[in-house]
């Protein structure tokens, strides 16, 4: 159950520190040199924490590992770890992922459910997590189930995914399901599905993904680490989304990535 997160975690080169921590209102931030991620957290403490000592200059990868814990705001740490990397802009572009160098860019653009209309078009559409406007985009042209850890009115709790996600033809999950460790059950539910989109903020942007049956990874580049830091910690009553941009990674342009790398390597 463990091997998505171990290969997450052995990802991180061993020489990057955590050079800034912050465990917010519901949000974690980290930064390592010019990269930073977050994670947002369920609000329950179950189990004491993994680390009891100061995350600050401590060995990034070390860091991560803690998106293990059962303590799900420790946990959060961990996966904003693991976000600081794979998302630092240096390393997503360099992996093939694309974004603009803007300041700013319209998120609408880059929504995976904005994307996706055409093709989820009389299908059967299972999504874990209540994303915003959900119903508008979808109800009207598809088969909607949504699941939730808090279902609003017309949503299936949680354990209707063992029901719902083995019959759908597209599968949407919170990135929140990383974190809390319900990935792995819901990749193994999903199998049959035609696309797994793994969807939010915080998204790690990590080629290996693509390992484990997932075809498309939206997620979040913070462009601004000051104003990140400052909105996470509650100096700046602002969207995160200010302080960066929404991004699509897809298997396909991966593969298509490592194609041009093998040729170019041929070539030379």
């Amino acid at each position: 159950m463990w091997q998505i997160y171990d290969a997450l975690i052995n990802g991180i080169p061993e020489n990057l520190i955590v050079d800034e921590l912050i465990c917010g209102n519901g949000t974690s931030f980290v930064r390592s040199g010019n990269g930073s991620g977050i994670s947002g957290f369920r609000p329950y403490e179950t189990r004491m924490p993994m680390f009891s000592k100061n995350l600050i200059g401590a060995s990034l990868r070390e860091a991560a590992t803690s998106v293990k814990s059962w303590n799900f705001a420790e946990a959060s740490v961990g996966l904003a770890a693991i976000n600081s990397y794979y998302n630092n802009p240096s390393v997503a572009r360099k992996n093939g992922v694309d974004f603009s160098d803007a300041r700013r860019v319209e998120d609408r653009m880059f929504s995976p459910f904005i994307m996706s209309q055409n093709e989820v078009r009389g299908k059967r559409i299972a999504v874990v997590g209540h994303f915003p406007y959900l119903e508008k985009l979808f109800e009207p042209i598809c088969d909607l189930s949504i699941i939730s850890w808090n279902p609003q009115e017309g949503d299936f709790p949680l354990s209707a995914s063992e029901y719902l996600l083995p019959g759908s033809d597209y599968v949407y999950i919170t990135s929140a399901s990383i974190a809390d460790k319900t990935l792995p059950r819901m990749l193994e539910l999903s199998k049959n599905a035609q696309r797994i989109t793994i969807v939010g903020p915080t998204t790690p942007l990590a080629p290996v993904f693509f390992d484990y049956g997932i075809a498309d990874l939206s997620g979040f580049i913070i462009k601004d680490n000051p104003l990140a830091f400052r909105i996470i910690a509650g100096a700046e009553r602002v969207r995160i989304y200010t302080a960066g941009q929404k991004v699509s990674f897809k298997k396909t342009l991966w593969e298509k990535n490592i194609g041009i790398r093998l040729e170019s390597l041929y070539l030379t």
